[in-house]
């Protein structure tokens, strides 16, 4: 009896490993190739010239992948930060764009949050529903009143275009909402007596218990603009003003290896902020009630 509960937990371990081995594998893949050269990456990944004869008669085409280079080299990487500023121009802009936006809406959710928790006044769950179909709606629902409305205030083909909207999303009102639903009303009401005003009681009794969930909420934030194309592709007419995002679109078929390179580096931001955030963000994503 007591092998059964040590077999499945095995199972469910081999399961496990399997999966993040099959999640893994093609981020492996993109960094083994990016330290490639460009011959070798085509021997690699080229179809032409690779059809083998069939018992049938018949071709069949065949993919030799490596695990490792034969030779390594940073020619890539040499080409994506030095030889092309575009990269580095374009990192900068997506770093302007998305910095200020997972800012703005981690304090601003973190209020409006704290409003619809913390604080009793008359419409509060209606209102946070209205929020809730906000944040529901997709972005080609929202394209056109959001397109005239940016035209209307002379913001099209600028940052702010970009910025504005996403510091008021309703994503961050909901998460820390869920998370601060959590908070015992005991710690406000004792703070309250205290003495303590609500901008006091926010910031000095509600953000620090909240640091988890506001972790959580910017590892999310950092990797959902980081990764936007719709917004920048119609509101940024300007390349020259538009995010890292769009770069990878760009490069073309002979230049396969600067595109691992390039996809190498445009990973990183995120999985370096994931590193330094991840207690956190277990902790944040668990008590804020998001399931995936």
């Amino acid at each position: 009896m007591n092998d059964r509960p040590r077999l499945s937990g095995l199972i469910l371990t081999l399961l496990l490993v399997a999966l993040a081995a099959a999640v893994l594998f093609p981020i492996g893949l993109t960094l083994v190739s990016s330290l490639m050269s460009e011959a070798e990456i085509g021997l690699n990944y080229d179809l032409i010239g690779k059809m083998v004869d069939t018992a049938n008669g018949g071709q069949e085409a065949f993919v030799n992948l490596k695990l490792l280079p034969d030779w390594l080299t940073l020619a890539q990487y040499s080409q994506v930060l030095i030889l092309s500023p575009k990269f580095l121009s374009m990192f900068w802009n997506s770093a302007g764009l998305v910095v200020p936006i997972v800012a703005g809406q981690a304090l601003v959710g973190s209020m409006a949050a704290y409003a619809f928790a913390k604080l009793r006044f008359p419409g509060r769950d209606k209102l946070f529903f209205v929020y809730l179909m906000t944040m529901l709606m997709p972005f080609q629902v929202t394209l056109v009143p959001n397109y005239l409305v940016l035209h209307e205030l002379g913001l099209m083909n600028r940052p702010s275009a970009i910025i504005l909207p996403g510091i008021f999303g309703a994503f961050g009102v909901f998460m820390m909402r869920q998370f601060m639903s959590h908070i015992p009303y005991a710690l406000t009401e004792a703070a309250r007596i205290d003495g303590a005003g609500q901008l006091t009681i926010f910031a000095r009794v509600i953000l620090p218990l909240a640091k988890p969930g506001l972790a959580a909420l910017t590892v999310l934030l950092f990797v959902d603009y980081w990764n936007m194309i719709e917004q920048p592709l119609i509101f940024l007419q300007d390349a020259g003003k538009q995010p890292l995002s769009l770069y990878l679109a760009q490069i073309n078929q002979s230049a396969r290896g600067v595109g691992f390179a390039a996809s190498s580096l445009y990973m990183a931001p995120m999985v370096l902020l994931f590193l330094y955030a991840e207690s956190y963000f277990v902790e944040g994503i668990q008590h804020s009630g998001i399931k995936g």
